[in-house]
């Protein structure tokens, strides 16, 4: 399980919520990660319907595991980048030692 990169806090009462895109809007304009996620929630809603077919839910549960496994996989990645880099300072120029 990934760790949150922002902990939770209480919303504003001007606050409005972050606009989560579609999957079309992620596919045409948005991250991986984007695009994942609205997969996921869109897979999500699909498996909650009482209306889906009982022959598809096996599929798409296994497709929404996956998508969040692939999820997952990007943000640890992500993370590992973003503390392997570290801030060098440029040493003093020495003509001589070319």
């Amino acid at each position: 399980m990934t760790t949150r990169k922002t902990p939770l806090r209480a919303v504003e009462d001007d606050e409005a919520p972050a606009h989560v895109k579609t999957v079309v809007e992620a596919a045409k304009t948005g991250t991986t990660r984007e695009l994942l996620a609205a997969t996921r929630d869109r897979i999500a809603v699909a498996v909650d319907n009482p209306n889906t077919a009982a022959r598809d839910l096996a599929s798409l549960t296994k497709r929404l595991m996956e998508t969040v496994r692939e999820i997952e996989a990007l943000d640890a990645r992500d993370e590992q980048e973003a503390g392997a880099s570290v801030e060098v300072s440029d040493g003093e120029f020495n003509a001589a030692a070319v």
